[in-house]
C-alpha cells in the first residue's frame, strides 16, 4: 500500500478522499493550510500536516516520504488572479514532488468543452499541463458536474429549485452535462492508484446520462414534490447569471461566478478508457441525487466548517448547504485570554450590547411565534459549556480563548449561527472576529436575510467594539488596582 498526501484536504472532494483512502489500506497524509479544519473533522489514522502551496510554507515537510500525491486545489474563490495562483502552485508542488521523487500525482481537473473554454475550465487544464511539466508522472481525472451534499454546481441546482417556484433561466441551462455521483468518482479517485497503466494517462470521469441543467433541476424538483415553472430568457449572458445566482442562492459568488463562466459550452465525458480499466456501474441522475440527500440527512457533521458550509448536524434539504454571512472585526490591546473572560459573559442580565432593543422586540416576536424569546437565561453567569442555552441560542462549541459558537433556536426560515473567534497577536494584544451566518430556507429564508440585511453589520460591528472596549476597560482596572 502506498503513503499518500491528499493536498485540498480540507475541500469538498478532499474531506470526502480521505478517509476513502484509508479505509482501502493507504497511510494518509492530509494537507491544508489549515491544521485546525482537518483536525476537527476527527479523521483516524490520518497524520494532519499543515502546507501553503501556494508559498511552498511547509511543502517540503508535507510531501517527504510520500508515494502519491493527491492535488485536488484550485484558487477559484480567491479573486480575479485565481489562474495565475493555480499555476504557481503547481509549479511549487511540481518541483517539490521532484526533488523527493514521488512516484505518482493524480490530479482531479475538469472536463473540457471542444474549441474555446472559459477562463475557469482553461485554468483547470493548465494546471494538470504544469504538473506534467516535471519528471513525475500525473494520471489526470477530468470531471463535470459532482453530484452529492457541498459540492458547488449540485448546490447551485438544490438552491434554485428551493428558493424559486417560477425561474427565468438564462441560455445556459440547455447547455449539456454528464453529472456524476460523488461515490463513483471516489472510487475512480481511489482505485487509478491500483494500476502502472494509468500512469501520465488522462481520464474523462461523467456519468451515464447526457442532461441539460434545466433537466437536472426539473429532476430534483420532482424529487422533492416540488413545482417548477421556467422561463427562458436569452438576453442573460453568464455574467448577469452570475449576479443573480449570487442573490438567489447561497453558493459563495466567488465560487459560483467561475463556475457559471464554463457553463456555456457542452461538457460531455468519453468514459470508455476508464471504464474498461475500472468497470463500475455507474449511478444515474436521479440515483445520484437520492444517494446526496440521503448523506445530507444522516451526516453528523462538525462545527467547523470550510467555505462557510454547513456546521450542524440534522439539515434538512430545504436548507441551503452554504451561508449567507456577515463578518465584523476588532484589535483589543488586552491578552487573548482577557478577551475570552468577556466575551463567554454575553448575553443573559448582560445583554447583547449593540441595539438591545432590537433583540428584546426579536426575542418578543419569538415568543409569539413559539420559540424559546429571550426567557431562558445562563446557567452560569461566567462560563459555558456546550448544551448551554443563552437566551434564544445554544451552545454549540466551546474553544477557550479561541471560539464560541451558538446555534439558533428561535423561530427562523432557514438556520442562524453566531460564532466568536479569537485569535492572539502578542502578549498585550488579541483580534476578534464576530461571524453570523444564516442558511435560508425558501424564498422566506432568502426574504428574511436581505430585509435584515442593512441592520447586520451596524449589529455585529457594534457588538464586537462594546466586546474589545470592555474587555480593555477591565484590564485597564486590573492594572489599576495593581499598581496602587
Amino acid at each position: 500500500m502506498a503513503k499518500i498526501l491528499v493536498l485540498g484536504s480540507s475541500g469538498y472532494i478532499g474531506t470526502h478522499l480521505v478517509p476513502g483512502l484509508v479505509q482501502a489500506g493507504h497511510s494518509v497524509r492530509a494537507a491544508s493550510r489549515n491544521r485546525e479544519v482537518l483536525i476537527g473533522r476527527n479523521w483516524e489514522n490520518v497524520e494532519i500536516a499543515e502546507t501553503d502551496i501556494l508559498s511552498g510554507e511547509g511543502l517540503d515537510e508535507a510531501v517527504r516520504d510520500i508515494d502519491v500525491i493527491y492535488y485536488l486545489v484550485h484558487s477559484m474563490a480567491s479573486g480575479k488572479d485565481y489562474a495565475e495562483k493555480d499555476r504557481q502552485a503547481a509549479t511549487n508542488v511540481r518541483e517539490t514532488a521532484s526533488r523527493h521523487q514521488v512516484q505518482r500525482i493524480v490530479y482531479l481537473g475538469g472536463l473540457q468543452p471542444v474549441g474555446a473554454a472559459s477562463e475557469h475550465l482553461s485554468s483547470r487544464a493548465e494546471t494538470g499541463d504544469t504538473l506534467r511539466k516535471g519528471n513525475i508522472a500525473v494520471t489526470e481525472l477530468r470531471a463535470g458536474i459532482i453530484v452529492g451534499p457541498g459540492s458547488a454546481g449540485f448546490e447551485v441546482i438544490r438552491d434554485l429549485v428551493n428558493h424559486l417556484r417560477v425561474m427565468i433561466t438564462p441560455r445556459w441551462v440547455q447547455s449539456s452535462t454528464q453529472p456524476i455521483a460523488l461515490d463513483d468518482l471516489l472510487h475512480y479517485l481511489i482505485h487509478v492508484i491500483d494500476t502502472q497503466e494509468t500512469l501520465g494517462e488522462i481520464y474523462d470521469v461523467g456519468g451515464p446520462e447526457i442532461l441539460t441543467y434545466e433537466e437536472m433541476m426539473r429532476t430534483y424538483a420532482k424529487e422533492i414534490g416540488r413545482a417548477l415553472n421556467v422561463i427562458r430568457a436569452p438576453v442573460l449572458t453568464t455574467k448577469l447569471s452570475s449576479y443573480w445566482l449570487g442573490f438567489v442562492t447561497a453558493v459563495p459568488s466567488s465560487i459560483a461566478r467561475p463556475l457559471i463562466d464554463g457553463l456555456k459550452w457542452d461538457l460531455l465525458a468519453d468514459n470508455t478508457s476508464i471504464q474498461e480499466l475500472l468497470p463500475r456501474k455507474l449511478h444515474n441522475y436521479r440515483e445520484s441525487l437520492r444517494a446526496a440527500m440521503e448523506a445530507e440527512r444522516n451526516a453528523s457533521l462538525s462545527v467547523h466548517w470550510a467555505s462557510a458550509a454547513l456546521p450542524y448536524p440534522g439539515f434538512v434539504s430545504e436548507e441551503s448547504f452554504f451561508s449567507k454571512q456577515q463578518h465584523a472585526q476588532g484589535v483589543a490591546k488586552v491578552s487573548v485570554n482577557n478577551l475570552w473572560d468577556e466575551v463567554i459573559r454575553i448575553g443573559g442580565l448582560n445583554g447583547w450590547y449593540a441595539y438591545s432593543w432590537l433583540w428584546r422586540v426579536r426575542g418578543i416576536l419569538d415568543r409569539i411565534l413559539g420559540g424559546p424569546g429571550m426567557r431562558r437565561r445562563r446557567r452560569h453567569a461566567e462560563e459555558l459549556r456546550v448544551g448551554d442555552v443563552l437566551d434564544f441560542w445554544r451552545v454549540v462549541r466551546v474553544e477557550p480563548e479561541s471560539r464560541l459558537t451558538l446555534l439558533a433556536e428561535m423561530k427562523l426560515p432557514g438556520r442562524a449561527i453566531l460564532e466568536f473567534q479569537l485569535e492572539p497577536i502578542n502578549s498585550q494584544s488579541s483580534r476578534l472576529r464576530t461571524v453570523a451566518r444564516f442558511h435560508p430556507r425558501g424564498i422566506l429564508g432568502l426574504i428574511y436575510w436581505y430585509v435584515l440585511l442593512p441592520l447586520h453589520p451596524r449589529i455585529f460591528n457594534g457588538i464586537t467594539k462594546i466586546l474589545v472596549k470592555k474587555a480593555e476597560a477591565k484590564n485597564y482596572q486590573s492594572s489599576t488596582k495593581i499598581s496602587q
